[in-house]
């Protein structure tokens, strides 16, 4: 049975995750808010929000769970080439509202955008105390492609991208991965799978399997106050 939030105690306990529905897979709880503190409850347990408008705030954590390890990313010969000739310039938290909106613009096959005015107003907050951050692609001066999430301890929680030129969003997060290996993080979350995120070396793993390492990369010191490249 699933379990409802109440949207005025935002320190309330989520159930564990272990319970989550197999139909929908890892939907868990329903309702609550997006406060800060809530928000950053939720990714430390390894669950997130996903909804659509005219719905509940639904809660998710599916089984299994699509990750990246930072030193493992998959870069094909072609995006090599991409990547030698420097098409793009790469900048982080210099647009993380630009981003979001970008983000939340409809693919060409949806009809709306799951990231409603209330979620990005609640990553915009994250992102001005310290929690959110995005990663910027830019040709000739115009934001391309990006991407942005969450980062605690030595995870970082990817939340969307987007690209408006051809790699514009690989190139992104690649350059984004191999800043968070050398900033010692462990872990990248992709939440559930995209063939997208595959071809760049994420992997499936059980959700148990996800819980530990989240248990075991939480303590740490947080990101580097500059995320200028």
């Amino acid at each position: 049975m699933l379990t409802f939030l109440d949207p005025n105690q935002a320190d309330e306990d989520f159930p564990p995750i272990a319970l989550a529905e197999t139909d929908p897979d890892g939907l868990l709880a329903v309702g609550g808010c997006l406060s800060s503190t809530r928000l950053i409850n939720a990714y430390t347990q390894g669950i997130f929000p996903w909804y659509s408008e005219g719905q509940h705030i639904l809660w998710w954590s599916p089984d299994p769970r699509l990750v990246v390890m930072p030193d493992k990313v998959h870069i094909s010969k072609s995006l090599k080439k991409t990547l030698r000739k420097q098409v793009f310039q790469i900048t982080f938290d210099t647009a993380f509202a630009e981003v979001i909106q970008a983000c939340a613009e409809p693919r060409e096959d949806e009809l709306g955008t799951w990231l409603l005015d209330e979620m990005q107003q609640a990553y915009v907050r994250l992102h001005k105390e310290g929690h959110a951050h995005s990663v910027e692609a830019w040709c000739d001066g115009e934001l391309v492609g990006g991407l942005y999430g969450i980062a605690i301890g030595q995870v970082f929680f990817g939340e969307s991208m987007f690209h408006r030129k051809t790699d514009a969003s690989k190139v992104a997060f690649i350059t984004f991965a191999e800043q968070l290996f050398d900033w010692g993080y462990q872990l990248i979350d992709c939440q559930v799978h995209s063939p997208h995120l595959v071809s760049l070396g994420a992997e499936e793993i059980p959700r148990t399997q996800f819980a530990a390492a989240l248990q075991r990369y939480h303590p740490c010191s947080p990101l580097p106050s500059a995320w200028q490249l």
